[in-house]
């Protein structure tokens, strides 16, 4: 069954975000794209906003999907594998990396009232990890949510400076670094 107007808006816009980036997504290139009138992208989407928003769920959600499901039953294969699957998403999708954790977009969620909750498909995994390694011991016994916070901070600023031209490794001594990263800041916090 083919998908219906409002999904093939959304694909084509979120194949736009993808490869250029969220300013390029406009709704008559997003109309034009998935073959449809511009008014028909209006019947379904009232703007810009509406379809960005409508398409950052959607990927919030495709990107969760895989999210932490590499690595091995120990604590220090279980955190690699989660490092891996956000590094090859962040270094894979910049764009949709961008907009979806450091473009100012209405919508996004905000640190703490919208991640206590479990919503953010996303930080998620990671919060319900440590938790896990808090419990068995891995990690001793702090706030589970600044503790996923302090960490993904600072793989995102790294990868905010790698983006931007800022950190000039190859991408596989960036990985190293971001994992040695990672490595001194739990070294603060391991039980």
């Amino acid at each position: 069954m083919a998908p219906g107007t409002a999904q093939r808006l959304a694909d084509a816009a979120l194949a736009i975000l993808i490869a250029e980036g969220a300013p390029a997504v406009t709704m008559r290139r997003v109309a034009a794209d998935a073959g449809v009138t511009t008014m028909a992208t209006y019947r379904h989407f009232p703007n810009r906003e509406a379809l960005l928003r409508t398409v950052a769920v959607a990927a919030q959600r495709d990107v969760a999907a895989t999210w932490g499901r590499r690595g091995g039953a120990d604590f220090d294969s279980q955190l690699a594998g989660m490092l891996d699957d956000f590094l090859d998403f962040a270094l894979g999708q910049p764009n949709l990396y961008g907009f979806l954790l450091t473009d100012v977009r209405e919508g996004a969620r905000r640190f703490p009232e919208d991640f206590a909750d479990g919503s953010s498909p996303t930080f998620d995994p990671l919060v319900r990890a440590i938790r896990h390694w808090m419990a068995e011991g891995y990690l001793r016994k702090d706030d589970p949510l600044e503790v996923a916070l302090t960490v993904t901070s600072s793989v995102q600023g790294m990868v905010q400076q790698y983006l931007g031209g800022r950190i000039g490794l190859a991408e596989s001594d960036f990985r190293a670094l971001c994992a040695r990263s990672v490595g001194r800041i739990l070294s603060g916090i391991r039980g």
